[in-house]
C-alpha cells in the first residue's frame, strides 16, 4: 500500500503568506478579523481579509481571466510546487493530478459581469465565462504547471478541499497518481456575499471592544460565523516516488473519510461528523485514543458547534476528557472550500513544531460544548505525533483528515 506523503506547501492567509508566518500567528493568537463596512451595505461585518492585491504578480493578458480566487490559488500553488522542488510537472506525464476545493470559483467575477448587464451592457465581456467558473483555478494551476494527469474540481460546500485532498490521496494510494497539487482557495468577501450570508443570520456580529476577537467558537458568547479569504496547496506524492527524487518529508496524511448526513440542506447532524472521523480512522488504522490533537470545524454558530461537539464526543468515547480539541477559525475565520486544507496545515504546523493552537477568546466555554477538552491557552513542548482535522459543509457533507508526524 502506498503512504501519502506531503512534500510541499503553499498558503495565503489573513494570518500569513508562509508557513512559518502562520505558525507565528498561531503561538501568538494573532488574529487576521477586521471590522468591515461597505457603502452597499447597512452595517459593517467582522471579516477575515488576506491584505493587499495581486495583481502585480501577474502580466496585463493574464488578470482580466483570474478572479480574486484563482490569483490566490496560483500563488499558493506555486508556493508549494516551489518548496516541494518541483515547479513543472510535464516529466511526470499523466502521472500527475491537480485537485482543488472552492464554494464559489470565480464568484467576484460573476458578480461584476451581472453589474455589468444590469447596468445596460447585454453582452459581456470575452473573459467572464473563463473567470467565474468553478474549475478555473485547478485548471490555471494545470495550465501553470503543466499537470498533465488529473484535473479535478471539489464543490463539497465547506468540506470541498477536505475532499479534493481525500481525493487525491485516494489516486495516490490506489497507484493511480505519483504526485498531485491538492488543497482549496476562496475570496467570499464581495458586498453581495456577505448580503447573502446575512440573511441566512450566521454572521457574527463586531465584538464592541475589539473586531479581531468576534469570532468566538465554542463560546457562551459566539454571536456568529466570520467569513475569511485565502489559499492553501499540498504537494502529495506516494513515499516511494519522494524517496526517489529526494524530497523532503513534511508529514503523512494517513487517513481519510468523507460521509454525508443525509439530513438537512443547512443544518448538521453528528451522524455524518461520526461517519468521517470514524472513516479516516479507519483507513489509517489507528484508534482515537492515539490523536494528540483535533482541529475542529467549529465555526461560532449556535447550531453547529454543540453537534460537532456531541459527534467527537461519540467517536472519542473515553478519551473525550484526554485529546486536546481546538477551533483556530478565531484567528483565521470560515475560509469555505479553503477551510479544510488552511485547518490541515494548522495540523501540519503543530506537529512540525510541537505546539496546540487555542481556540482564541475561549473565556466561558458554552454548557452545550462540554465535555471535551478544550485548549484556551496555547501549549507548548508538546508531541502532536498524530492529528485529525474535522470540516462539515452545508448539505451534509464532511471530511476527516488524519495527518502523522514525520518525526518519529
Amino acid at each position: 500500500m502506498n503512504e501519502v506523503v506531503i512534500t510541499g506547501v503553499g498558503v495565503i492567509s489573513p494570518i500569513g503568506d508562509s508557513p512559518d508566518a502562520v505558525r507565528d500567528s498561531l503561538l501568538e493568537s494573532r488574529s487576521g478579523i477586521e471590522a468591515f463596512e461597505s457603502a452597499e451595505i447597512s452595517r459593517a461585518f467582522p471579516v477575515a481579509r488576506v491584505p493587499g492585491s495581486f495583481e502585480s504578480s501577474f502580466t496585463r493578458l493574464e488578470r482580466p481571466f483570474l478572479d480574486r480566487t484563482t490569483q490566490m490559488a496560483l500563488l499558493a500553488a506555486r508556493q508549494a510546487a516551489e518548496s516541494s522542488g518541483v515547479v513543472n510537472f510535464s516529466s511526470f506525464g499523466e502521472r500527475a493530478g491537480i485537485f482543488h476545493g472552492t464554494v464559489r470559483g470565480g464568484g467576484t467575477t460573476e458578480w461584476e459581469g451581472l453589474r455589468h448587464f444590469y447596468a445596460g451592457r447585454k453582452t459581456a465581456k470575452p473573459y467572464v465565462i473563463m473567470g467565474c467558473m468553478a474549475n478555473a483555478a485547478a485548471s490555471f494551476i494545470s495550465i501553470k504547471h503543466q499537470i498533465l494527469g488529473v484535473t479535478a474540481c471539489h464543490t463539497s460546500a465547506c468540506a470541498s478541499s477536505g475532499s479534493a485532498i481525500a481525493d487525491a490521496c485516494r489516486y495516490l494510494r490506489a497507484g493511480d497518481l505519483d504526485i498531485a497539487l491538492a488543497g482549496g482557495a476562496e475570496a467570499p468577501l464581495a458586498s453581495q456575499f456577505l448580503s447573502a450570508w446575512d440573511g441566512l443570520r450566521a454572521l457574527a456580529e463586531v465584538d464592541a471592544d475589539d473586531a479581531s476577537r468576534s469570532c468566538k467558537p465554542f463560546s457562551s458568547a459566539r454571536s456568529g460565523l466570520v467569513l475569511g479569504e485565502g489559499s492553501v496547496f499540498f504537494v502529495l506524492e506516494t513515499r516511494s516516488h519522494a524517496q526517489a527524487r529526494g524530497a523532503r518529508v513534511l508529514g503523512v496524511i494517513e487517513g481519510w473519510g468523507v460521509a454525508s448526513d443525509a439530513h438537512h440542506i443547512g443544518a448538521p447532524h453528528a451522524r455524518g461528523q461520526v461517519a468521517a472521523m470514524r472513516a479516516a480512522l479507519r483507513a489509517a488504522g489507528v484508534a482515537p485514543t492515539q490523536l494528540d490533537y483535533i482541529n475542529a470545524h467549529a465555526t461560532a454558530t449556535r447550531g453547529g458547534d454543540p453537534v460537532e461537539v456531541q459527534a467527537m464526543r461519540e467517536v472519542l468515547g473515553e478519551a473525550a476528557a484526554q485529546v486536546p480539541v481546538s477551533s483556530t477559525k478565531a484567528l483565521h475565520g470560515h475560509m469555505l472550500g479553503a477551510a479544510s486544507a488552511m485547518e490541515l496545515l494548522v495540523c501540519l504546523l503543530a506537529a512540525r513544531d510541537g505546539f496546540i493552537p487555542p481556540t482564541a477568546h475561549l473565556r466561558e466555554p458554552d454548557p452545550d460544548c462540554a465535555g471535551l477538552r478544550h485548549v484556551g491557552e496555547l501549549l507548548q513542548g508538546q508531541r502532536v505525533h498524530r492529528a485529525l482535522s474535522l470540516s462539515a459543509g452545508f448539505g451534509g457533507v464532511n471530511a476527516a483528515l488524519v495527518l502523522r508526524a514525520e518525526h518519529a
